[in-house]
């Protein structure tokens, strides 16, 4: 899975490069989810908070027996 970022005023999408690394609080940004091979967006333009929900919620599956 990709997570990818962008400035809620535009731009273009971004590798994310971790929360230490960003230049604004994680507040200002828009994140999306999508898969390895970029082809599918399993999350749509949303926060970190809920972005990382979902993620989290896939890994505990893909992982689950």
């Amino acid at each position: 899975m990709v997570l990818q970022y962008k400035s809620k005023k535009g731009g273009n999408w971004k590798k994310y490069p971790g929360k230490d690394k960003l230049k604004e609080s994680i507040g200002k940004y828009n994140f999306r989810l999508l898969s390895g091979d970029k082809k599918k967006i399993l999350v749509d333009k949303s926060s970190y908070q809920k972005v990382m929900k979902r993620f989290r919620q896939i890994e505990f599956f893909k992982h689950r027996k």
